[in-house]
């Protein structure tokens, strides 16, 4: 049997707005290389966003906001890491974190955390020295 390569296949996360985050994920995730790539099922309640092979990652008004969750998305370099920071703020995101080593995390962590228009932590991190 071949051997998994990822831990999660997908995250949905609930929203109270599809439109507003939609909005705000498709500007925030752009500097990522991630786009939207449409809805999951039909009725126009969620949105998928991803790279082209891989929608794992969706919002849905589907499910209830609830509590905050945290999300991290993966970014290859730490510009993209400060770009998915700063359009994540023009789109309406507030500052959780600004762009930054995370020492107390590991050696190279450097992240940035803002907070989605239901309050979620949106993270991008890039794991390298670059």
């Amino acid at each position: 049997m071949p051997r998994r390569r990822i831990v999660i296949d997908h995250v949905s996360v609930g929203v109270s707005d599809l439109a507003r985050s939609r909005d705000f994920y498709r500007h925030a995730l752009t500097p990522l290389g991630f786009s939207e790539i449409g809805p999951w099922r039909e009725g126009a309640v969620d949105v998928a966003f991803g790279l082209d092979e891989a929608d794992d990652f969706a919002i849905s008004t589907a499910y209830p906001t609830g509590a905050p969750v945290h999300v991290a998305f993966a970014a290859d370099r730490r510009d993209q890491v400060d770009a998915f920071y700063a359009a994540a703020l023009v789109a309406g995101g507030q500052d959780n974190g600004a762009p930054g080593l995370r020492p107390e995390y590991s050696g190279y962590y450097y992240g940035a955390f803002v907070l989605d228009p239901d309050g979620h932590n949106v993270e991008a991190v890039h794991h390298g020295r670059d």
